[in-house]
């Protein structure tokens, strides 16, 4: 069963978030000027300080209703999805897939672009929210992307009637987007992708290769402390961030400021207030964060990084990569990526990162229209 989906929270519910807000205890964290120790508290006390005085979650719930939401029933879940029809004559599918920290309100400002017939193509836009983000249901257990990927391809073929389509994804979206094309070779017929997150089992074969591992290595050594936690123990952190939404905050914030094109150091001239709150509310009102996690645990089980024993098995499906130069998990050469995909586009982008469809939607709007027009 398919049912029309409208967000509507309690004023009460707001008000509660916003109390604790008021009442969190500000002296009791260490200063810093910086965001080297995690997030800054300068700017954590600013948006928390626009958040009770200025910011209305009205306002944004209008603007996220505005756009046509469903959640269906898959396997055991609802799954929930905004779906907007193409303008054009002939319209295709293409399915927008989110990771953490983000959600489907990543996509509002790139959905318009994609579903306008311009450049002799247009799309039908399905962005469903992952399975225990957002507005979709919890699994009963941790489920990894390969296991996502199952729902979503229900989802857009036997729920939507889709007989193929196409996916795009970053963060966990990517991982899901090339799950579907190795699974679902019949019915995912193209896949776009700004994130590599696989790993080959035979590992780097040339010095260019070994210089991309080495400086990825020492870059993420810093960075990987949150994806450890989740994919061992999210239970525990859990328990710190149920009803403290400057908790819920300050983890998100940290990842918006640290893998984001940020300009001067000021992660506010990126996104704006309203961009950053929309996105945590999301997950603070519907009570996802621990759901959330569980795809990093569920990955584990999965098998990790690695994408196959077989050193020869890759994702055949037609595969465009759009490189941000600010992504926080750098690319690796050509040369190892087609180990994995088959690459038919490399774009190596003048700006962005990690968010992309947040921070520049027009540029990964026209690199999708690009690739996906050769495909039909």
């Amino acid at each position: 069963m398919t049912d029309l989906f409208k967000i509507n929270f309690k004023d009460e519910d707001v008000i509660k978030i916003q109390n604790k807000i008021k009442e969190f205890n500000w002296s009791k964290i260490s200063y810093s000027k910086t965001w080297e120790m995690g997030t800054n508290p300068d700017k954590l006390k600013e948006l928390c300080q626009y958040w009770t005085d200025e910011y209305d979650w009205v306002i944004d719930q209008d603007y996220l209703n505005s756009f046509n939401q469903y959640r269906s029933d898959v396997e055991d879940l609802k799954l929930h999805f905004v779906f907007e029809k193409g303008k054009g004559k002939i319209n295709y599918p293409l399915v927008l897939l989110h990771g953490w920290p983000g959600s489907v309100s990543e996509f509002h400002k790139i959905i318009p672009m994609l579903t306008e017939n311009s450049s002799n193509i247009s799309f039908d836009i399905i962005a469903p929210s992952l399975p225990g983000f957002g507005f979709s249901d919890k699994p009963n257990e941790p489920m990894g992307p390969r296991k996502m990927a199952s729902y979503i391809n229900k989802l857009l073929v036997d729920v939507l009637g889709y007989k193929n389509y196409f996916a795009q994804g970053g963060d966990w979206g990517s991982y899901i987007a090339a799950w579907l094309a190795f699974d679902y070779p019949k019915d995912c017929k193209g896949i776009h992708v700004n994130m590599m997150g696989f790993r080959h089992v035979n590992g780097t074969q040339n010095e260019e290769e070994k210089k991309w591992e080495d400086d990825f290595e020492l870059n993420v050594e810093l960075q990987k402390g949150y994806m450890t936690q989740k994919a061992t123990k999210p239970l525990t952190l859990a328990y710190s961030m149920v009803d403290n939404p400057v908790g819920v905050a300050a983890w998100i914030l940290e990842k918006f400021h640290g893998w984001s094109d940020i300009n001067n150091n000021d992660l506010f001239s990126t996104f704006t207030k309203d961009e950053l709150l929309r996105n945590i509310m999301i997950y603070i009102l519907t009570n996802t964060f621990e759901s959330s996690s569980w795809i990093y645990y569920g990955r584990r089980l999965e098998g990790g990084r690695i994408f196959s024993n077989n050193p020869s098995t890759r994702v055949e499906t037609p595969t465009a990569c759009s490189l941000f130069p600010k992504e926080f998990l750098k690319w690796p050469p050509k040369s190892y990526v087609e180990r994995i995909y088959n690459v038919k586009q490399w774009t190596e982008m003048p700006r962005g990162g990690h968010f992309a469809a947040l921070e520049e939607p027009a540029l990964l709007s026209n690199d999708i229209k690009t690739f996906f027009k050769k495909l039909v």
